[in-house]
């Protein structure tokens, strides 16, 4: 066999393969700067985005720290968007600093305030309470669900009344006339089986001790609306009742009214009485023991015998 004269013999020089060795590593470091100059420019702008987006300007900031607790907002909104020309029943300036001022003086952290009542100005009471424990009762369930699907943090009940204004003075001879064992003073609320007791309220209700509470419902302008006269008697026992703390501040709206001028004074009484701010009597109620022997049996230190014509009468002459 010929060898063919053609054949080439090619012949690498080790500096050509030091070349494409190096031109592969620089290409390895190139990419790798590359990736890593990649990464660093987008965690950059990712970082530069949240940043803008999370710390707003200076005025916003100042807006920020300033910023109101939502249910405060919402109340403000409530009174500044309300119609001054209102015909919906609502208290006086004056009368609303009487209760602001006792909730701002309240003796125990977190106040408990408890509200016969849901009207124009529960917004207001649950805002001046923000850091207190504030409870709502009304008769309307629809107003109360509603109220509680509208503003969510605010803790309501609904109260089954089986009383009316018209029945007012057997009320009063059936709960004097029991005084000493079902209508007493000091009980246990959810067992009572007196007629002007509420029983029905959540267990939790009656375990707290109240440092306020302010009787403004249910309806009591007509015969038969329920009226005020179980809500009176209960907040009496429950200010003598009560397992911790010493004095209740309890507060009556409408208090020129018959009802509400003759039970309270039955059952929140006369010597209890600080002050009347317009409509708004403010009385405060002290713990008291259980009836035991010895111990005069009764709300008031000076019973009266008077019928509700002459205490309404009396009621009617005190000076705001």
């Amino acid at each position: 066999m010929k060898s063919n004269p053609n054949t080439k013999l090619i012949l690498l020089h080790p500096s050509v393969t030091k070349l494409s060795s190096t031109s592969s590593h620089r290409f390895f470091i190139f990419f790798f700067v590359a990736f890593f100059t990649l990464v660093f420019t987008l965690t950059l702008f990712t970082t530069t985005t949240i940043s803008n987006s999370t710390t707003p300007s200076p005025l916003s900031t100042a807006a920020s720290s300033s910023s109101l607790p939502s249910s405060v907002a919402a109340a403000l909104l409530h009174y500044a968007s309300a119609n001054t020309t209102t015909t919906a029943p609502h208290m006086s300036s004056s009368e609303l600093s009487l209760i602001a001022s006792a909730l701002r003086s309240c003796p125990s952290s977190p106040c408990r305030f408890l509200v016969f009542g849901l009207t124009y100005e529960s917004l207001l009471w649950h805002s001046l309470n923000i850091h207190g424990h504030t409870v709502f009762l009304d008769e309307n369930e629809y107003l109360v669900s509603s109220f509680e699907r509208n503003h969510p943090e605010i803790e309501a009940y609904d109260v089954q009344y089986t009383t009316k204004v018209n029945q007012m003075s057997d009320l009063l001879s059936q709960a004097k006339s029991h005084i000493e064992n079902e209508c007493k003073p000091v009980q246990n609320l959810l067992f009572s089986d007196c007629k002007l007791a509420i029983n029905d309220l959540p267990n939790h209700i009656y375990d707290l001790s109240w440092d306020l509470i302010l009787i403004d419902g249910p309806r009591g302008y007509f015969p038969d609306a329920p009226g005020r006269m179980a809500p009176i008697f209960t907040a009496g026992v429950l200010a003598r009742s009560k397992k911790r703390g010493r004095k209740t501040h309890v507060f009556v709206h409408d208090f020129g009214r018959d009802v509400e001028s003759i039970f309270s004074h039955e059952f929140l009484c006369e010597e209890n009485l600080v002050e009347t701010v317009g409509s708004l009597a403010h009385f405060v109620v002290e713990k008291e023991a259980s009836t035991g022997y010895g111990k005069k049996s009764g709300f008031c230190k000076n019973s009266t015998s008077s019928s509700p014509l002459s205490v309404s009468l009396s009621s009617g002459e005190d000076d705001n």
